[in-house]
């Protein structure tokens, strides 16, 4: 009934798939629309922020790339997929995670919906929890937790879960990283009553722990590299081994290439 009720306050956008990922065809103004609607009506929804990372999880993943594709939001965050999308006909724009959150924080502060955080290390979700009321000071933080870093118990699971509905978070942001984000996400639809986004590195960028790629550098798609020169030691192996690879096969998806099923 819930999903019904939703469904008619917001019909799917519409969407591409790139190497067997959907990415929803989107803009910030209806993203933003679609999530409070969803907030207002306690939905338990899933929004996943789509980057490269992500597609090329689902590429290797057949799991994982279901799992995406069942998302009730899928936003082109990176400039890379904004391109495949445009070169597929659609007139796409970007859906940036950080700057979707900072939206939706402006947003919630002004319609009186509480937030939740969840992820991050102790000392980032303080920062966090600080410079959001700092720049938000109307907007109520209903939860925050910073989980451990290892795999929870069920005891500890259950825990996290009961204190998410008792806070009465309206809307749950959750910061864990690619794939473990979105994994957790999808096993807690349902249960947890507000939609909940996978906004990766937005937690620290807002927490002021690292820093944005400058405007040139996104506009031109090369923000993994501004990240890569700054993480190395973090993110060298996920670049070297994702962004090649989804160059060759997104070239062969767009020349429709014989026997490519993607």
């Amino acid at each position: 009934m819930q999903t019904s009720t939703i469904a008619a306050l917001s019909p799917p956008p519409s969407c591409r798939f790139i190497l067997g990922t959907r990415v929803d065809v989107i803009d910030y103004a209806q993203a933003v629309r679609k999530i409070l609607d969803w907030a207002q009506q306690r939905y338990s929804g899933f929004v996943c922020a789509a980057n490269v990372h992500v597609v090329m999880e689902g590429f290797d993943s057949s799991g994982y790339r279901e799992m995406i594709n069942s998302a009730d939001m899928v936003t082109p965050d990176g400039m890379p997929l904004v391109w495949m999308l445009r070169l597929r006909g659609s007139p796409a724009s970007r859906v940036y995670g950080p700057d979707l959150m900072r939206l939706l924080l402006a947003a919630c502060e002004e319609k009186g919906l509480s937030i939740g955080l969840y992820g991050a290390s102790p000392r980032v979700l303080d920062r966090l929890v600080a410079a959001i009321q700092k720049q938000h000071p109307k907007l109520a933080i209903a939860y925050a937790c910073s989980p451990p870093f290892r795999e929870l118990t069920t005891e500890e699971d259950a825990r996290i879960v009961a204190d998410i509905q008792a806070s009465g978070a309206q809307v749950l942001f959750v910061g864990m990283g690619c794939p473990k984000q979105e994994r957790w996400i999808i096993n807690h639809q349902g249960v947890v009553p507000a939609p909940m986004l996978g906004v990766g590195a937005a937690f620290d960028f807002i927490a002021g722990v690292k820093r944005y790629a400058p405007a040139w550098l996104q506009r031109l798609g090369l923000e993994w590299l501004f990240r890569l020169l700054t993480e190395p030691r973090r993110l060298w192996r996920r670049y070297a081994l994702h962004n090649p690879r989804f160059v060759v096969f997104a070239a062969l998806q767009l020349f429709r290439v014989k026997n490519f099923n993607f």
